[in-house]
């Protein structure tokens, strides 16, 4: 076949889109002979604190230094245990680790593929553990976890909220955006997020002013001033070109977003009937979709025969985390964890897509099936 490829994300055509605007950001940046810590930076902060709705925002170099940095802004650290769920990339384990704490994985709700905060309620009581001092919810594929039972079950077990929003650029639940229900929360600008970059970048913001602070010292080895630690810090800077790149792109986010929410809704109405699970949106919560994902045993038949026609999809994420083997955890069950892992696809789903892709993709998966 000759038919052009459709990418599962496509940073390209989200430069392409905006490339004006970008280009000459990017040379503004050049020109002041500033390239960390600057202006640029200071503006993104200010900007992206404004679209959320929080505080505070301190730009990092990448969203695995954004939770790692906030858990330990938030006294998080060698002996404690922190919950989070195994369907999710392992940066968000990594990082955990980091801080020399344990990952502590719970169940998820086998319908929105989020953590199950009845089962983290359930765990939490029986166990009665007083080394699980944070729980870090990851709002996955442009969804939000049930914030409102989550934080009224961590504040009941004196827990601290961490929020990974690294897909939820824009998910909200009766109109409060992710990123503002947390102590702290942790973002990511990798290139395909529904905010991207053309390069790592990240962030913690929100609403614990002290807090903040001490991520912005520790984003910079502990410095207040200049060339004297306060505290023990590390080199986690976003620079001042990166900054600029995503000034332009917020400017777009909103826009962007709605093309994602119009895609989805031709998907949605499309597939139906097809002996595929489709992705669920919770009563009350808005999907910003970082990613449509589907659910089928027959996944890597139906990607192998999508890719022969040259449309390309993701799988997030086909081995969950305490199966891997940097993290294992033989004595470890999480059966729609792992389930879930074993049957998820990420159709293609970004604003470059053209109308003609998007009948394309369903024209062949409703293909694959007939």
């Amino acid at each position: 076949m000759n038919s052009p490829k459709i990418l599962p994300a496509d940073p390209k055509a989200a430069y392409l889109a905006a490339q004006a605007e970008t280009d000459a950001a990017i040379r503004r940046v050049l020109l002041s002979g500033h390239y960390i810590l600057g202006p640029e930076g200071d503006g993104f902060e200010r900007e992206f604190s404004q679209w959320l709705g929080v505080a505070g925002t301190v730009a990092l170099a990448n969203g695995t230094d954004a939770i790692e940095l906030a858990l330990r802004a938030a006294g998080i650290g060698p002996g404690d245990k922190v919950v989070t769920v195994a369907n999710t990339v392992t940066a968000t384990v990594s990082a955990i680790t980091a801080t020399g704490a344990r990952a502590v994985y719970v169940e998820i709700d086998p319908a929105t593929m989020l953590m199950d905060v009845g089962a983290l309620e359930a765990m939490l009581t029986t166990l009665r553990d007083p080394k699980i001092k944070a729980v870090v919810p990851v709002h996955l594929y442009g969804q939000m976890v049930d914030m409102p039972h989550l934080t009224t079950v961590a504040a009941a077990h004196n827990l601290t909220v961490i929020e990974d929003c690294a897909q939820a650029h824009g998910a909200a639940i009766g109109g409060r955006k992710a990123g503002t229900w947390g102590r702290l929360a942790a973002f990511s600008f990798y290139p395909t997020k529904n905010l991207g970059a053309l390069g790592d970048g990240g962030a913690v913001c929100g609403g614990d002013v002290a807090l903040l602070e001490q991520v912005r010292l520790l984003r910079q080895y502990g410095w207040r001033k200049r060339y004297v630690s306060e505290m023990p810090g590390r080199n986690s800077r976003l620079d001042e070109l990166q900054a600029a790149i995503l000034r332009v792109r917020l400017t777009k986010l909103d826009a962007d977003n709605l093309r994602r929410a119009t895609i989805a809704a031709r998907y949605l109405e499309s597939l139906k009937g097809l002996p595929l699970v489709l992705p669920v949106t919770a009563e009350g919560r808005t999907h910003c979709w970082h990613q449509f994902v589907v659910r089928t045993p027959r996944r890597e038949e139906l990607r192998i025969h999508l890719e022969k026609r040259h449309i390309l999809c993701g799988v997030l994420y086909p081995v969950p985390v305490h199966r891997q083997p940097a993290y294992h955890d033989a004595a470890q069950s999480l059966p729609h964890t792992e389930q879930a892992c074993a049957e998820v696809l990420s159709l293609p789903l970004h604003p470059g897509l053209t109308d003609a892709d998007v009948e394309r993709v369903m024209r062949e998966v409703s293909g694959f099936f007939a």
